[in-house]
C-alpha cells in the first residue's frame, strides 16, 4: 500500500511539474525587451552599485549604467569595502568615458551588520544626492532604455518600489551555461508563475528602484543589515508600511560568472537557502517542479512505461519552456542538450537547500539562523 502510494505520488508530481512548465512558457511576455514604457520621466536619480572583486564582464556592466538614454541628472555611486579591491580599476577606467554622468567611488570599511553587501550600501548611503534611488547588483547587464523604463514605472506608482526579474548571460564555460539554464529554466519561470497567480511577492537585487523618503522611513539599509535575503527583506519592510513593490514586465541580464563546479554549487545552494528562509512552505512545494528527477524515481520504483513517458515529457517541456524564454527575451539559443544534467543538478541543490545551515559568500562562511539572519562562523572576520 505504501509502495503504491509513493509511486502514485511521484507520477502525479512529475505530471504536475510538466504542466507547470507549459503554463510558465505561456506566461513569458512576448518581445518584452524591445517594448517601450509609456511616459518619459527624467527625474534626478542616483544609481547604487555595490562592488566586490573583478567579476567577469564587470567593466561592460558598469559602462552600461553610464550609457543610458536618459536626459535627467544621473549620479552613479560605486562602493567597495576594501581600498585594494580590484573592482576599483574598472571604475577608474570608466571615468574618462562617463558620458557626462556624475561618477562617485566610495571606499568604506564600516561594518554595519553581518551581510557584507548591505554593509557596503550603508557606507555608500551618505553620498546619495537625489530622491530617486536605483539599487543594482554589479553582475547585471542593462540596455540603454533601462533607466527610463525603471524610473518611469516608479514615477507612475508614486510610492513603494519597482523591481524586475533577470535572465542569464553565460560567459562560455560549462558551469556558466549550467547557471544560465537554472536562471532561465527554473528561477525566471517561477517568478512569472508566482507573480501571475499571486503566490509570491518578490523584490530582487537585479533592480530595486525606490524613493529616498521610503528608504529613510524603514530605517535605511541598516534595517536589513543582518539578513541573508536583503533584497526580499527590503521589499517586506516597504510592504509593512503599506507601500507596494511592483514587478516590471521586462527583465535585465545577469552575468553567469561561475567558472568551476565549486563556484556553481556554492552560489546555487546559497540561493536555495535564501528562498527556504523566506518561504519554507513554498520552498517545500517546489518539489513538484522537479519533474524529471521525480519521473526517474518513479521509474526506479517500477513505474514502467508511464514513468518513462513522463521522464521524456519532462525534458521536452523544459526545452519548450527555454525556447519560449529565448523568444520572449530575444536571447541566443540555449544549450538544450544540457537540460537533463541541469534538472538533476537542480534537484540536488533543492535537497541541499533543506539540509544546509551555512553558506559561503564572498570567500567567507556564514551560519543562517531560522529567521534568515546571517551569523559569521567562528574565525570568519568581516571586512
Amino acid at each position: 500500500m505504501v509502495y503504491n502510494a509513493m509511486l502514485f505520488a511521484l507520477l502525479v508530481s512529475a505530471a504536475f511539474g510538466c504542466v507547470f512548465m507549459i503554463v510558465a512558457a505561456m506566461l513569458v511576455p512576448s518581445g518584452v525587451r524591445r517594448e517601450r514604457m509609456a511616459g518619459d520621466a527624467q527625474l534626478p536619480v542616483t544609481i547604487l552599485v555595490p562592488l566586490h572583486g573583478d567579476e567577469p564582464g564587470l567593466f561592460d556592466n558598469l559602462a552600461a549604467f553610464c550609457d543610458q538614454d536618459y536626459a535627467g541628472p544621473v549620479q552613479i555611486i560605486f562602493g567597495v569595502t576594501d581600498p585594494r579591491d580590484p573592482a576599483i580599476q574598472s571604475v577608474e577606467r570608466l571615468r574618462p568615458a562617463g558620458c557626462g554622468r556624475q561618477i562617485d567611488l566610495v571606499v568604506s570599511t564600516r561594518v554595519a551588520g553581518s551581510n557584507p553587501k548591505v554593509s557596503n550600501l550603508v557606507g555608500m548611503s551618505p553620498s546619495i544626492r537625489h530622491d530617486v534611488i536605483v539599487l543594482v547588483d554589479s553582475d547585471i547587464r542593462v540596455e540603454r532604455d533601462y533607466l527610463r523604463r525603471v524610473v518611469g514605472a516608479l514615477d507612475r506608482t508614486g510610492s513603494g518600489a519597482v523591481t524586475c526579474p533577470y535572465f542569464g548571460i553565460p560567459t562560455g564555460s560549462l558551469w556558466s551555461r549550467l547557471a544560465q539554464l537554472m536562471i532561465d529554466g527554473h528561477f525566471l519561470p517561477g517568478i512569472l508563475v508566482g507573480v501571475r497567480f499571486g503566490l509570491t511577492q518578490p523584490c530582487m537585487g537585479s533592480t530595486i528602484a525606490l524613493r529616498r523618503q521610503s528608504l529613510a522611513a524603514i530605517g535605511g539599509f541598516e534595517a536589513v543589515a543582518d539578513c541573508l535575503a536583503d533584497d526580499y527583506a527590503l521589499g517586506e519592510e516597504l510592504r509593512q508600511r503599506g507601500e507596494t513593490v511592483s514587478v516590471l514586465p521586462f527583465a535585465v541580464g545577469h552575468i553567469c560568472g561561475e567558472d568551476s563546479w565549486r563556484a556553481l554549487w556554492q552560489h546555487e545552494v546559497r540561493w536555495a537557502l535564501t528562498i527556504r528562509t523566506i518561504d519554507p512552505v513554498g520552498y517545500a512545494s517546489w518539489i513538484t517542479n522537479h519533474a524529471l528527477p521525480l519521473a526517474l524515481a518513479a521509474l526506479a520504483l517500477g513505474g514502467g512505461l508511464p514513468a518513462l513517458a513522463l521522464a521524456a515529457a519532462a525534458v521536452a517541456c523544459r526545452v519548450i519552456l527555454l525556447r519560449a524564454v529565448g523568444r520572449g527575451y530575444g536571447l541566443p539559443p540555449h544549450p538544450c542538450w544540457l537540460v537533463p544534467v541541469r534538472d538533476l543538478l537542480s534537484f540536488a541543490v533543492f535537497i541541499a537547500g533543506f539540509a544546509g545551515q551555512g553558506v559561503s559568500w564572498r570567500g567567507r562562511r556564514f551560519r543562517v539562523l531560522a529567521e534568515g539572519d546571517l551569523v559569521p562562523k567562528e574565525g570568519q572576520l568581516l571586512p
